[in-house]
């Protein structure tokens, strides 16, 4: 029998794991992504904030799959796709052949329409974004210690927009570093003037999840001495001056975004399939509207079903399940079996807040603290892809415990003076179409 090839375009939680599920007996793989790694998200705020290092949370996918011959990797970023064809076109001028494809390229930050916000602001939806911001923060304090002391309140707010988990994390981290760190780096600088603001338009952080955790939140994060500014927007910035909704001005040289997503884009998709939030309107099997073998999972896919009416939230419990329930209906399509629908099943969400610090809803209970903060570490350790990562992490989280400190305050950028070495990659001027056998 021959097998069906399947490209998968996007490799993270969704992309990972309908890989890893699809039988090597039925099917040949090829996984497309604009990097050549698979990110863990949770976990940026920490890289960010100098507490772990980008290679704990990035995995090279041909490490991952070094071991499943059936499964093909390339490099590039797929631009359109061909239906009739049944093909897809990468940045690279390459054509790639489907039988069945998938779409998991998630989403990207929403700046809803404010182009000067989104040149000025610092994103966290990458390991690169979260290598800018750290290596801007401590460039920052650098800087600083040279400053005039008159002229040194822009370096010392930082202004955090959203409330969710993200900005939850990142404000408890920073707050933390303000307590803990910096003082015993930079002597010459009074640190009791350093401002963590967390903005966000509702009345509470953490909205998404109970009462009960945004009222911990709310204790904890101030505590740590973040200023909650709640009922507030950011109208604007334009890299010196933020305003808010109030019609409060700050001068501020660090704004972190992390208020809201929206789909990536591919063209060569039915117009009818696009939903709310640019996402993919998909059936219950995950199939995207009006096509008959593509297919789109994780936050990119928008389904509505009688109890999520406006579709899933975008974390990657939906992305994992809606995997997993594909590459079993695939399989089972193989064999001529009947297909199961999705059905989501909430698990709880959670953050943390800081040392000690951390909030979780459970279906079926709901705590804060000292062991809410364990089980949100002892999670998101399990969900670590490798062994020796887990190793890692685990040995910097205990050292930081320990310690109150970190050792990895470097800045990472490339000097002056290193020669960087130009690859001219061959660029056809028509398609060229790839095998993936």
């Amino acid at each position: 029998m021959k097998k069906e090839r399947v490209v998968v375009i996007g490799g993270g939680f969704a992309g990972i794991q309908l890989v890893r599920n699809l039988n090597k007996a039925f099917f040949d793989v090829l996984l497309i992504d604009q990097l050549n790694h698979h990110q863990f998200q949770p976990l940026f705020y920490q890289v960010a904030t100098s507490q772990l290092e980008p290679s704990s949370v990035s995995f090279p996918f041909r490490y991952m799959f070094k071991n499943r011959r059936h499964v093909k990797v390339r490099y590039g970023k797929v631009t359109s796709i061909n239906r009739v064809r049944k093909e897809v076109t990468t940045d690279e001028n390459a054509v790639y052949a489907y039988d069945k494809l998938v779409i998991a390229i998630g989403c990207k930050t929403n700046f809803f329409g404010n182009d000067e916000l989104g040149d000025n602001a610092f994103t966290l939806k990458s390991t690169y974004d979260a290598i800018t911001i750290r290596n801007h923060i401590i460039k920052l304090f650098e800087y600083l210690v040279s400053v005039p002391e008159e002229e040194r309140e822009p370096y010392l707010n930082l202004v955090i927009v959203g409330g969710g988990p993200t900005g939850v994390e990142l404000a408890g981290a920073f707050a933390e570093i303000k307590r803990d760190i910096l003082p015993k780096d930079y002597h010459d600088v009074d640190f009791s003037r350093f401002r963590v603001i967390l903005v966000e338009g509702a009345e509470a952080p953490l909205s998404a999840m109970s009462r009960e955790a945004q009222n911990a939140a709310i204790k904890f994060l101030t505590k740590l001495g973040v200023e909650l500014k709640l009922k507030v927007f950011v109208k604007n910035y334009d890299g010196q001056t933020v305003t808010f909704s109030d019609g409060e001005a700050l001068l501020c040289r660090t704004v972190i975004w992390a208020a809201g997503v929206t789909g990536n884009t591919l063209t060569g998709l039915p117009e009818l399939a696009k939903a709310p939030g640019n996402r993919l309107r998909v059936d219950r099997f995950n199939r995207v509207a009006q096509t008959e073998n593509i297919f789109a999972l994780g936050d990119i896919a928008y389904m509505e079903t009688p109890k999520y009416e406006r579709g899933h939230p975008q974390v990657a419990n939906v992305a994992i399940g809606q995997a997993k329930n594909l590459a079993d209906n695939l399989n089972r399509d193989i064999k001529q079996k009947t297909w199961s629908e999705y059905e989501y099943k909430d698990l709880g969400a959670m953050a943390t807040i800081g040392r000690n610090k951390a909030v979780v809803d459970l279906p079926f209970w709901r705590f804060s603290g000292r062991f809410a903060w364990a089980f949100w570490m002892f999670l998101h350790l399990m969900l670590i892809l490798s062994v020796k990562k887990k190793l890692i992490i685990f040995i910097n989280w205990a050292w930081a415990y320990v310690t109150k400190d970190t050792s990895l305050r470097l800045i990472l950028k490339q000097s002056r003076s290193t020669k960087e070495i130009k690859m001219d990659y061959p660029q056809p001027s028509e398609p060229t179409r790839q095998a993936i056998e």
